[in-house]
């Protein structure tokens, strides 16, 4: 199994879950240049061998193999995390289980900042990115394209793609403004 580079946070879950689930005897989790590991995992699927890897979304390799299509993630069939996490519930309000507590990103900012400039603040409060356009552009920028003026032309394209609701954002954050 593609683990992840020792030290991060996931190493230790990886080798908790393989005891936990009984998976030691069939599965061994390589730790190591996660880049690297990442480069022989890709190799291993064009040559139409099985793979098993750790990943996290948003990140460039699910835009190369496409979670639903290319690969599957897999459930674990309850929570077990190491140390201070052994508590934590990671089953998802759906019913599914893939063992790691789920990570969001938000914006935020000094309340006194967002009252002063509510056009910002309505405009952070409405923009949402799909997951597979930010695994696109990570994508992007890892085969090489990530200067300034390829991520602006990245951006300028995805306005125009998605321009009625890029729109309606600015609308609304003009609308907050006045």
């Amino acid at each position: 199994m593609t683990g992840c580079t020792p030290g991060w946070g996931c190493e230790a879950v990886i080798n908790h879950q393989n005891q936990a689930f009984g998976l030691a005897d069939t599965v061994t989790a390589n730790m190591g240049n996660y880049s690297a590991m990442v480069a022989d995992t890709l190799a291993r699927f064009k040559q139409g061998k099985p793979i098993l890897y750790y990943t996290w979304t948003p990140y460039w390799l699910s835009d190369v193999l496409k979670p639903g299509k290319d690969v599957v993630w897999l459930q674990v069939p309850f929570s077990s995390l190491p140390g201070e996490q052994s508590k934590v519930d990671t089953k998802l309000p759906n019913g599914k289980n893939y063992g790691f507590p789920v990570n969001t990103m938000h914006i935020v900012a000094n309340k006194a900042w967002a009252e002063k400039n509510p056009a910002a603040a309505k405009l952070f409060a409405e923009m949402k990115l799909p997951i597979g356009d930010i695994n696109s552009e990570n994508a992007a920028m890892h085969a090489g394209q990530a200067s300034e003026a390829d991520i602006n032309r990245h951006v300028d394209g995805w306005i125009k793609g998605h321009q009625a609701e890029f729109d309606k954002w600015i609308s609304d954050a003009q609308a907050a403004a006045k």
